[in-house]
């Protein structure tokens, strides 16, 4: 039997903390980027929207792709585990892919002069937030649990090409979106300060990633646990 605790929704284990930690290196490795980051030559100070773009569509990449793998494992092993731990994920990715739509227009103003390009790395961001925005409209509109979750495993599939593509884009398009500057055969051509410090953004956005995550799936076990003991309930009475 349910215990109480968990029927009226309180969360079990220690996903909060890792979230106010996440949250505490956040907020020190944007003190480091604004004040002991050098501005850049060219593009100056609108170049400091870097060390949250960068990390923020590295997070989402990796939200996208544990969706996937997840969205496969259940399909095989029918786990619902699987199952909650994708929708977690998704919920998450769509937030940090939320970010990178808006912060690309912050730093694409003062440096193209126009807030978006239909560019093919832009444009399939776009997309891949429509794909995983569906995803979640999807389970919200599917009542029945095993279909919902079969149907969301196939959905959250069908995004990691997308996130592949998004990737290779740079490399297969002529395109205005700047080249990588971190992952290139000939090395990282970013200065020491900007790329220790992209890094450093880059590995607090994996935990806060992972605090997310980790925060939505106690959740989603507390409501599930919740629904199973009401079900019980009513068929007891």
């Amino acid at each position: 039997m349910t215990e109480p605790a968990r029927v009226t929704g309180a969360v079990p284990g220690r996903s909060h903390v890792w979230l106010w930690l996440a949250l505490a290196l956040l907020a020190g490795v944007y003190v480091r980027a604004l004040a002991f980051t050098p501005v850049e030559r060219v593009q100056g100070l609108a170049q400091k929207i870097f060390y949250i773009h960068v990390p923020s569509a590295w997070a989402a990449f990796l939200a996208f792709i544990v969706v996937s793998a997840c969205s496969v494992g259940y399909l095989v092993l029918k786990d619902q585990r699987l199952d909650l731990i994708a929708a977690s994920s998704a919920e998450v990715g769509v937030v940090f892919t939320s970010g990178v739509l808006l912060t690309g227009p912050i730093w694409a103003k003062p440096i193209w002069g126009a807030w978006w390009t239909w560019d093919a790395r832009l444009t399939s961001t776009l997309f891949l937030w429509f794909i995983f925005f569906g995803y979640l409209v999807m389970r919200s509109a599917v009542g029945e649990p095993g279909q919902r979750a079969r149907y969301s495993s196939v959905l959250g599939i069908l995004g990691a090409p997308l996130v592949v593509f998004i990737h290779v884009s740079v490399t297969l398009f002529r395109t205005t979106h700047p080249q990588p500057v971190v992952l290139k055969p000939q090395g990282p051509t970013l200065p020491g300060e900007m790329l220790t410090t992209l890094l450093l953004s880059v590995a607090v956005f994996t935990v806060f990633y992972l605090a997310l995550t980790a925060r939505r799936y106690a959740l989603a076990k507390a409501e599930l646990a919740r629904a199973q003991a009401l079900a019980e309930g009513d068929h007891a009475a």
